[in-house]
């Protein structure tokens, strides 16, 4: 990894860490919100399964259109800009919903709301690559940032379970609301960094340098593809949980438990990995991860009662946890250093349009064969996966 333009001195890098760290849990608090509470109300209205994995797409429409946008918008301009972007899309949803609970306008909610993480997530996970001091570090900076997701994912279930049980489904529209105002007051106090500029974006003879151009790497591919399967499974297990839930006649609060210990142990996971960063290997540990999900995903039906679910979601969550640090501290190895931004974007788009097929399908399947099928489905895929993984290779560290 070479040394990237823009990069932040030493002191401000440390300072900046939390603040960035902050902005990413709110804006994607907002999204994971919306997401849940969206879900249970159109349940609770009594709308058919489909509908529920057609709402759950929507989360990632809008970034298939900003993604690659985002990632030139973080090269040349930063941060600030795409966070302001973000918490733009993060508040108008939320604020619609609060507003109206019509089903249209959820899918409205679900579009920007998806969209707000995908611009905003760009932006901060290329700056915290600019925090790394050397190949090494990129690990231990990428799970601290990689708690964000796993924070909101871990408080947002709880929190917007009690609200609806005890005050409403609006309120948990309201508390997404709050979240990405917040996310701005963070993201404010990181210092600016000099922009990269318009010379990134192209070759030496001037010519544009788009993403799709990254697909020639070899190692980039491989990690997509990687990406692709583990993301998928996340999404069918956000998916299970609430139908498997619902037709258990679980509380919403105890199905926001259920999400919330994934969650929880997605933390947990990323805490241990920025403090044992320098001893692991990310290639193996990427696949005993791919393992251990597989597994998990095989056997959840069969998992006893809320405490037996609130298992199988800790330990598929310690699995799939792991997995984001080491795949961006792969990715900024393989790519170049002023393409940083393009290469996020690049995989930001491929995660997303492969979410926007998957819940849809999940739902048809589920009404097919049955709630368990759309896990089974990911075993396999994550178990197909490893093939691909075989084939990552990273440069050696010095």
């Amino acid at each position: 990894m070479s040394v990237a333009p823009g990069r932040p001195d030493e002191s401000a890098a440390r300072g900046a860490l939390p603040g960035i760290i902050g902005a990413l849990v709110c804006v994607h608090a907002c999204m994971a919100a919306t997401r849940v509470t969206a879900s249970l109300l159109v349940l609770d209205r009594g709308y058919p399964e489909w509908t529920v994995g057609v709402l759950l797409a929507l989360f990632a429409v809008a970034p298939i259109g900003l993604s690659l946008w985002a990632g030139r918008l973080a090269d040349r301009h930063g941060l600030h800009r795409p966070l302001a972007v973000g918490v733009a899309l993060g508040a108008s949803g939320a604020a619609a919903a609060v507003v109206s609970q019509h089903v249209a306008v959820l899918a409205f909610a679900a579009l920007a709301t998806g969209g707000a993480v995908s611009v905003a997530a760009v932006g901060i996970q290329r700056e915290a690559g600019l925090m790394a001091r050397e190949p090494r570090d990129l690990k231990r900076v990428f799970s601290w940032v990689a708690l964000g997701p796993a924070l909101s994912n871990a408080l947002s279930p709880v929190v917007v379970g009690l609200l609806i049980d005890h005050v409403g489904f609006r309120s948990g529209f309201v508390f997404a609301l709050a979240l990405p105002l917040l996310a701005w007051g963070l993201g404010r106090r990181v210092p600016r960094a000099v922009p990269v500029g318009r010379h990134a974006e192209e070759d030496s003879q001037g010519r544009p340098r788009t993403a799709w151009g990254l697909l020639r790497l070899a190692p980039l591919r491989a990690l997509l593809m990687v990406n692709l399967s583990l993301s998928a499974c996340w999404d069918a297990h956000s998916f299970a949980v609430p139908v498997l839930g619902h037709a258990r006649a679980y509380s919403a609060s105890a199905i926001g438990l259920i999400l919330g210990a994934f969650a929880v142990a997605a933390t947990l996971v990323r805490l241990g990995i920025s403090r044992w960063a320098d001893h692991l290997d990310e290639r193996r540990a990427l696949r005993w991860a791919m393992s251990l999900a597989t597994g998990v995903c095989v056997i959840y039906y069969w998992l006893p009662g809320v405490a037996g679910m609130v298992l199988g979601s800790a330990l598929l969550g310690l699995a799939l946890g792991s997995v984001q640090p080491m795949i961006l501290a792969m990715l900024h190895q393989v790519t170049p250093s002023d393409r940083h931004g393009q290469a996020l974007g690049l995989r930001m788009l491929a995660t997303n349009s492969a979410t926007i097929v998957m819940p849809v399908g999940f739902g048809a399947l589920a009404a097919v064969a049955g709630p368990a099928a759309p896990l089974w489905l990911m075993g396999g895929i994550v178990l197909t996966a490893q093939l691909a993984a075989r084939h990552i290779r990273v440069p050696a560290l010095p």
